[in-house]
């Protein structure tokens, strides 16, 4: 008998595979990982993203702007993988992607809008 994900496991293995990601793919991971799935939304919060170096950076207007380029710039080209590793996670294609970082809280944002209400799919 199959057991049934619940959408806090979903939601679990989301952040981890994500940190997994940021190790793998930009050489190192965040502090702290929140997943959250609302309708057809996966939000994610990624905290402590920035390294010692990129932190004092921002302490200019230039050092600010430069990291948020430098680092939407990764996320970007990585995108693909995101998006196929949520639909490996969800079962549900992902329609888009959005992201931005704070370089003054060392935060980033993305938000996976899916196809379908994985949210419903998990809470039936």
């Amino acid at each position: 008998m199959e057991t049934k994900r619940t959408k806090g496991m979903v939601e679990s293995d989301i952040s981890k595979a994500l940190t997994q990601w940021e190790k793998e793919y930009l050489g190192r991971g965040s502090v702290q990982v929140k997943t959250h799935i609302l309708q057809h939304m996966i939000l994610v919060s990624l905290k402590g993203v920035l390294s010692p170096a990129e932190k004092e950076l921002t302490k200019t207007e230039a050092g600010m702007l430069s990291i948020k380029k430098i680092r939407s710039e990764l996320i970007e080209t990585g995108s693909l993988q995101l998006k196929e590793l949520i639909s490996q996670l969800t079962g549900c294609e992902v329609e888009s992607f959005h992201t931005d970082i704070s370089t003054r809280t060392g935060e980033r944002m993305i938000v996976f809008v899916l196809m379908e209400n994985l949210e419903k799919q998990l809470t039936e």
